[in-house]
């Protein structure tokens, strides 16, 4: 099997740190949105980015906060700032010459799944979104206005969560999916479910970047 380019990067302009990986002939790259009081290291999002990898999907692991921004808590849940970060972040994948090419997918966890899908507004380069135990409805007005295919993975035991993705989903015009794991709470810590939320991720990122990536293959060859 051929080697992973792994490497730890500093996103400019904010000098943000993430840890990049890309395995060879990527179908797109996925950059995770973490949730409140998490990082880059989130075991979690670790174990979803290593199965995309396994499946040619490049990821983007990083910090949406420098450290002296995450010690002032309202930082932490400043959702037009994470999401202004995730922007950045993309806009840095598209000037980098090895990577620009790739079609963007975001990863969104908890708050991180609002400031993903504010992100995704107005902006071609995103194709496809995935919320994991998501807050969607904190996006606001926002969510008339995605355009991006968007999948909400909620725990079927998670009540409170569920509810709101039902409410944030009715109000969604994109192609969306709402799935639901049977057993899970929020943190999908039960046997099983957080592997249910890999093979969900999976096939939707495959799906959707493969397809993007296609499609600017074949817009290239058009003159």
């Amino acid at each position: 099997m051929a080697r992973i380019d792994a490497r730890t990067v500093r996103i400019i302009p904010t000098g943000l740190e993430g840890n990049l990986a890309v395995p060879p002939d990527a179908l797109g790259i996925v950059l995770f949105a973490h949730g409140s009081g998490s990082s880059r290291l989130s075991p979690r999002n670790v174990y979803v980015a290593q199965a995309l990898q396994t499946v040619k999907i490049a990821t983007l692991l990083f910090d949406l906060l420098t450290e002296d921004e995450a010690m002032d808590r309202t930082n932490v849940f400043d959702i037009t700032l994470l999401a202004d970060r995730l922007r950045e972040a993309t806009q840095w994948i598209k000037r980098d010459e090895t990577l620009c090419h790739l079609p963007v997918g975001y990863f969104g966890a908890s708050t991180g799944a609002a400031a993903a899908l504010i992100a995704a507004v107005d902006n071609a380069d995103v194709s496809a979104i995935v919320s994991r135990g998501g807050r969607p409805d904190l996006a606001g007005a926002a969510l008339r206005r995605v355009t991006a295919p968007t999948l909400l993975i909620v725990g079927g035991d998670d009540d409170v969560v569920l509810e709101l993705n039902r409410e944030a989903y009715a109000q969604m015009s994109c192609e969306k999916r709402l799935s639901i794991v049977p057993g899970a709470t929020h943190l999908f810590e039960e046997p099983g479910t957080l592997d249910e939320v890999v093979t969900l991720a999976c096939e939707w990122f495959t799906k959707y970047l493969g397809a993007a990536l296609q499609g600017g293959a074949r817009s290239s060859h058009v003159r």
